[in-house]
């Protein structure tokens, strides 16, 4: 039986298990019965998980690993669906007007969780993890590529960096054209009305194109600013004839086998429109920064590059995030280039493309070292335009009846672009409690029997499957976590692109934002007034129990529900505390061997962490003492082995620090003095060039904890960043109060 065979079998037992479930969790039994049916069930997950783990550990079937998937997600989706067939039959009661109204906008925000939820399994009922294809061994085989990285406002430095790795990429020199895409130095911009604009464009245009000239890149501008990134990269299009396009951000910087791992599928595939792989970050994004958890749990994005994009690409769904990917050129200009009918134009080209009978594929390794925002308003910047985009395709190009999308293809593009709607959930469930507790709306109308027997074991369900499918990737409560710090300013972006689906405009992320201070962000102000609409909502319930105690059971049920948005509240508020940024390259950890050379002496050494501004170096205590010599202000050379170049690398610099370590070996922080361009090279291909570094990065920030192990790390860090908050707040109060004193006594 072929794989295809079976995968459909596998499918179609699980359609129809789900219609199964779906009519029998319709019957309606006494409470009792549903607490054994809804625990045991739960058991039965637990049992199924624990063996399908074990399966996984001794090398089992992929059908019988798969199977056990399905079973597990059918399981507990029976469970949850118990759960609302209870809710719609027994707790949406008419009291008054608006208590009905609060209940059915509650009864369909979670409505919208449960199709979200059911569709994220669908995607995520089997990854698939793509062999490596090499490149063909007859030269003539291997396609020419253009690699282009698209600029607006990014720093010189930034962009040498970028261009300089990708100059070094492992491939056929005569068949690779490095692109820069200046959008900052365009005709319009030179000769804008604006003299102040029309100097600094000619600047950073004579700047950025002598660069170029440098380094050995193209330097490509255009004559306006239209349809931003997408218009851009179609100018570029227009005047390069490579069969492949490489598409790298400004701050992606790629690893010398990017294109090594990739080309080999497109040539393997002549329907292969593109290849994506993961957007790997070297910096934390301002979440956490500001509560400080970076390297001590999953990055946010992980959950997406690590589990989402393999599942898309296991239904042939896996699209393109803008960078990091290689498409090839004849298909891109079978729809016109980039698409620019939304603000996320990269899936909506990966979509109009699937739509055209073309496929896509998944990479999962680490090829890019790029950049978050480091700021809160920077993060929400970016979290606004994604949001808008994935809506604006929802709304405009409606996945589930786009002419040519498979099945599958539909139901993944709404799983996709729908989830961008949970702003209309997360802000649901932030003021549903509060309208009970404050106002006396019966908006969840059910005792705390009912409670046990239904709801529990469908949030039960719900927190071991998300578990299942993402734990190693997402920990428990960090999507919610997430969500909250972006729901209060993306539904009214939301809302506008309701309102006017082609409203919304092109913003670009900022990027290497430097802070030499903390301070609170700006956008904390909103967060405030829920803060305090949480803790005024408890009071009320607590003077509400008193007052009525018969009706307890609700109360305890809504304050349960209530203190739980509090500590996420009480999470977000430390991560709206920006802590400085001590660097302006942020380093990356490593383990490489080297050696110091000083005074004409050479001593072993190992390279600790490096960027592309300085590294840090760890001698032997004892290794150190023969020295003899403070090496504080001195000159020296680090030579190392670069796995990228093949050869050793000497990288002069200054020691800026020197750190005494428990061990007794001492750390030399040095800044990095390159004299010349092949040292700038060197520097980039060791701290970029090898994508192991990354894979084992990676893997460093997925250790893995327990569900209330996680638990006690989200929350114990969001009080502790929360009442430095606070302490920060009370501080600028009083600033501000003296410096409002000394007014008054000077007039």
């Amino acid at each position: 039986m072929s794989d295809r065979l079976r995968g459909w079998l596998l499918g179609g037992l699980g359609l129809l298990a789900v219609l199964l479930s779906l009519y029998v969790s319709q019957l309606r039994v006494d409470v009792t019965s549903q607490a054994i049916l809804a625990y045991g069930l739960v058991g039965v997950v637990i049992i199924l998980r624990m063996f399908e783990n074990r399966v996984m550990q001794n090398n089992g079937s992929i059908e019988t690993r798969r199977l056990l998937r399905i079973l597990i997600l059918i399981t507990a989706f029976f469970v949850s669906m118990r759960y609302f067939a209870w809710r719609q039959q027994e707790t949406i009661t008419y009291y008054d007007l608006f208590s009905f109204i609060c209940m059915l906008i509650l009864f369909m925000a979670e409505i919208y969780g449960i199709i979200i939820s059911f569709l994220g399994s669908f995607v995520n009922i089997q990854g698939r993890k793509r062999e490596h294809i090499p490149l063909p061994e007859d030269p003539d085989k291997i396609p020419t590529v253009d690699i282009f990285v698209p600029s607006y406002n990014e720093p010189q430095e930034m962009l040498e960096i970028t261009l300089l790795a990708a100059l070094q990429i492992n491939y056929p020199q005569d068949k690779l054209n490095v692109c820069l895409l200046d959008d900052g130095g365009t005709l319009g911009r030179r000769n804008s009305d604006d003299p102040e604009r029309a100097r600094s464009s000619q600047e950073r245009h004579d700047t950025l194109k002598a660069m170029c000239e440098r380094i050995g890149a193209t330097y490509l501008t255009r004559e306006k600013n239209n349809h931003a990134k997408a218009g851009n990269v179609n100018a570029a299009l227009e005047k390069t004839t490579g069969e492949h396009v490489l598409i790298l951000d400004a701050d992606h910087v790629p690893t010398q086998d990017i294109l090594e791992r990739m080309v080999g599928i497109m040539v393997d595939d002549p329907k292969m429109f593109l290849v994506q792989s993961p957007h790997f970050f070297i910096n934390p994004d301002p979440i956490e920064k500001n509560l400080q958890t970076y390297g001590k749990m999953p990055g946010e994005n992980e959950m997406f590059y690590g589990v989402i994009q393999e599942g898309l690409d296991f239904w042939d769904s896996s699209f393109f995030c803008g960078s990091a990917a290689l498409i090839r050129r004849k298909y891109l200009l079978e729809v016109g280039g980039i698409s620019g009918d939304s603000i996320t134009e990269d899936a909506e080209t990966a979509f109009l493309l699937h739509a055209r009978g073309y496929r896509s594929a998944y990479v999962n390794r680490p090829m890019i070292a790029g950049l978050q925002p480091e700021t809160y308003s920077g993060f929400v910047v970016q979290r606004m335009r994604w949001a808008q985009g994935m809506v604006q395709i929802f709304i405009l190009k409606n996945p589930l009846f786009f002419k040519g999308l498979k099945p599958w293809q539909r139901l993944c593009y709404t799983s996709s672009s729908g989830f961008w709607f949970f702003p209309f959930a997360r802000a649901t469930f932030l003021v549903a409690p509060s309208a009970y507790l404050f106002f006396g709306l019966k908006i969840y109308d059910a005792n705390m029997t009912e409670f046990f027997s239904y709801a529990l074991p469908h949030l039960m369900g719900a927190l071991i499957v998300t578990d299942f499918l993402f734990g190693r990737y997402r920990w428990a409560l960090v999507s919610e976590l997430y969500e909250l710090m972006q729901s209060l300013y993306s539904l009214p972006a939301i809302l506008e692109v309701i309102k006017s689906p082609r409203s919304p405009e092109f913003a670009v992320t900022p990027k290497g934002e430097f802070m030499d201070e903390n301070f609170i962000t700006s956008l904390a102000g909103p967060f405030y007034w829920l803060l305090a609409f949480n803790i005024a909502s408890l009071i009320a319930g607590l003077i509400r129990l008193h007052v009525v105690p018969q009706d307890s059971d609700v109360i305890l049920i809504t304050m349960f529900w209530e203190s739980f948005n509090l500590s996420l509240m009480v999470c977000a508020i430390g991560a709206l505390y920006e802590l400085k940024q001590r660097r302006q390259d942020p380093r990356v950890t490593a383990d490489i061997a080297a050696r110091v050379i000083v005074n004409g002496k050479s001593v072993p050494a190992t390279i600790v962490d490096m960027s592309s501004g300085g590294v840090g170096v760890r001698i032997k205590g004892s290794v150190y003492q023969k020295l003899d010599v403070d090496l504080r202000g001195v000159d020296i050379v680090v030579r190392a082995y670069s796995v990228a170049m093949k050869a050793d690398v000497n990288l002069p610099g200054l020691v800026t620090s020197t750190v005494d370590k428990p061990d007794g070996s001492v750390v030399l922080g040095l800044k990095m003095e390159l004299h010349d361009l092949d040292q700038k090279r060197q520097l980039v291909a060791l701290v970029y060039g090898d994508s192991e570094l990354w894979v084992k990065e990676r893997a460093s920030r997925m250790p893995t904890l327990s569900v209330r192990e996680t638990l006690w790390f989200l929350f114990s860090s969001g009080a502790i960043s929360s009442a430095a908050h606070f302490r920060q707040l009370w501080i600028d109060f009083v600033a501000a109060m003296r410096r409002k004193l000394r007014g008054a006594e000077s007039q």
